[in-house]
């Protein structure tokens, strides 16, 4: 297996690379912060990188996104001091292979690392449980779109809702239909959603909309312009 090592501590990537290389694997390169890590991870192609979470120019989840959308085939285990919740979680969510604390022994790090040979993750089962109950807990909270739109957006997807054009919700609201399309394309990207029908739904499930106050709810899919 061909690893790239990328942490801010000179001492800590000697430490690592001593003991991979001890164990038979192939160090290709060595970063000293996520930039780097991208540049290396680029011109290396290894076939995993050992990813510090805090790195300075750019921390290791920024770095893993930039990785992982132009490589996902390379491997990338989170190395980390840190046992944050929100750290796990956007990690997975990048699509880390791994999460591991700095505090492993040297024979429990390397046996996670031979686990990923086998298609496991190289994670604690304390960390998978963790990570499963984060997952768990987001699964189960509804959107909550009323906290992040603005009056105005609010207004606007109520006309929306009662299946009225963007040419009459533009006279409604005594504005253009360019700024109509502005706020809807501000309302999908706050929500999430891909056009007005999803938005609406959204809205409606979190309770920012009452159904009973609209118009046939089919004009809505007649009006997506």
């Amino acid at each position: 297996m061909r690893v790239l090592v990328a942490d801010d501590s000179a001492l800590f990537r000697d430490g690592i690379i001593s003991l991979l290389k001890a164990a038979g694997l192939e160090v290709v390169g060595q970063a000293g912060d996520g930039d780097a890590a991208v540049k290396a991870a680029s011109q290396l192609h290894p076939d995993l990188i050992l990813l510090d979470i805090q790195m300075p120019k750019m921390n290791g989840l920024e770095a893993l996104r930039l990785i992982k959308s132009s490589m996902p085939e390379i491997q990338v285990v989170m190395l980390t001091v840190s046992e944050e919740d929100a750290d796990l979680f956007e990690a997975a969510k990048a699509g880390a292979e791994g999460y591991l604390l700095k505090s492993l022994n040297a024979d429990e790090f390397l046996d996670m690392l031979d686990g990923l040979q086998r298609g496991e993750a190289a994670m604690t089962r304390q960390t998978t449980a963790r990570l499963m109950k984060r997952f768990t807990q987001a699964a189960a909270t509804p959107p909550a779109p009323a906290q992040r739109l603005t009056d105005r957006e609010v207004e606007l997807l109520k006309l929306v809702a009662a299946g009225m054009a963007n040419k009459a919700i533009a006279q409604q609201l005594s504005i253009s239909e360019n700024t109509v399309k502005y706020h809807m394309k501000k309302i999908m990207q706050k929500l999430n959603v891909q056009n007005r029908t999803e938005a609406v739904t959204q809205s409606i499930r979190a309770g920012l909309l009452d159904p009973s106050s609209f118009n046939d709810s089919r004009d809505i899919y007649r009006n997506e312009n």
